[in-house]
C-alpha cells in the first residue's frame, strides 16, 4: 500500500501552508493532495499558488492531485474547478459532481473523492466510464460495503479503480452552506474575518453538559476524534485498499507519516494512537473510547 497526505482542511496562513508542503518532500508519502476542499473564501493560496506548490512537489517526485470545493455555489468557484483540470498535468480531485462534469467534456482522468456519493457498483461503473481513476470512499462506507463492491464488480468481470481509504484524522462528516464557525462565534457568514484561521485544528464543540462531542472548521463538520485505521491495516489490505490517506493536523502530521510508514513494514499491525473508526465494522462512527492521539 501507498501513503498519501489528503487535502488540507483546516485554514492555515500562507507561510504556514507554505512550509508545511515543503517540509513533507521529505515526507515517505506517495501522493499529495493540494487546494481548498472546505470554504472558497480561504484565499491565502490561490489557484497559482497552489500550481506552483504542485510542480514544486512534482520535482521532489510526489505525485499530486489537485482537490476541488465540496460544495461548489457559484460561477466563479466553478471557474476555479475548469482551471484546475484544465491545468494539463496534474490529476483533479473530483468532490462535487460538476467537478466531474468538468473532466468527463474535458475527457480526462480524475480522482472520484469522499464527498462523491458512491454506494453501489453501477454508479461507481458509469463514474468509470466518465474517467474516473481512483476512488475515495465516504468515511461513512465500512469493510462490508466494500467487499460487496469489489464482489459485484468481479461478478459482472469489471476491474476496481484504485482504492485509497481515510486511515488517519478526524472524519469530515457534513457541508453546509452555512458557516459553523461563524455561528459558533455569533458572527454573520459574510462578516466572518476568517476568524476560522484562529483554530489550525478546528473549533471543538460540546454538548449543552459540557460532554465533548464535533469540531466545527467552517462550513464543515468533523467528528472529535482523531481516526487511526492502522491496526486494521490487514483487513484494509483483504478489501483491496492500494493507499492509505492521512489528513494534515497542526502538529506532528510527519510523526503520523513516520508511524504509518513503519507500519507498512512492519510484520504486525501496530496499537491503537488514535481512535477506532466504528463505521469501517458496520457501527456508529463514534463507536469507541479515542487514545491518546500523537
Amino acid at each position: 500500500m501507498k501513503l498519501s497526505l489528503g487535502p488540507l482542511q483546516y485554514f492555515w496562513p500562507r507561510e504556514r501552508t507554505l512550509a508545511f508542503y515543503r517540509a513533507c518532500t521529505g515526507w515517505a508519502v506517495d501522493i499529495v493532495y493540494l487546494g481548498e476542499t472546505v470554504c472558497s473564501k480561504r484565499r491565502e493560496l490561490r489557484t497559482g499558488d497552489w500550481l506552483a506548490l504542485a510542480e514544486e512537489l512534482a520535482g521532489a517526485g510526489k505525485e499530486v492531485v489537485l482537490s476541488s470545493l465540496a460544495l461548489i455555489e457559484a460561477e466563479s468557484e466553478l471557474g476555479v474547478v475548469r482551471r484546475l483540470a484544465e491545468n494539463g498535468r496534474f490529476l483533479l480531485e473530483a468532490n462535487d459532481l460538476s467537478a466531474v462534469q468538468t473532466c468527463r467534456e474535458r475527457g480526462l482522468a480524475f480522482v472520484a473523492g469522499p464527498t462523491l456519493n458512491v454506494y453501489n457498483h453501477r454508479t461507481l461503473t458509469l463514474l468509470m466510464e466518465d474517467g474516473l481513476r481512483r476512488w475515495v470512499p465516504g468515511v461513512e462506507q465500512g469493510r462490508v460495503l466494500l467487499q460487496e463492491m469489489r464482489a459485484a464488480m468481479a461478478a459482472e468481470e469489471r476491474p476496481m479503480p484504485e482504492l485509497e481509504l481515510l486511515a488517519w484524522g478526524r472524519l469530515p462528516l457534513a457541508f453546509s452552506a452555512r458557516c459553523f464557525t461563524a455561528r459558533a462565534l455569533d458572527i454573520p457568514k459574510d462578516q466572518c474575518g476568517f476568524r476560522c484561521i484562529e483554530y489550525p485544528d478546528g473549533l471543538p464543540l460540546s454538548t449543552r453538559d459540557g460532554q465533548p462531542f464535533l469540531t466545527v472548521n467552517g462550513i464543515q463538520v468533523q467528528g472529535m476524534e482523531t481516526v487511526d485505521m492502522a491496526p486494521e491495516r490487514d483487513e484494509m489490505a483483504a478489501c483491496g485498499v492500494d493507499i492509505l490517506r492521512i489528513y494534515p493536523q497542526a502538529d506532528e502530521t510527519a510523526d503520523v507519516v513516520d508511524h504509518f510508514h513503519r507500519m507498512l513494514r512492519s510484520p504486525v499491525p501496530p496499537p491503537r494512537l488514535g481512535a477506532r473508526n466504528g463505521y469501517w465494522d458496520g457501527k456508529p462512527g463514534k463507536a469507541s473510547l479515542a487514545a491518546p492521539t500523537l
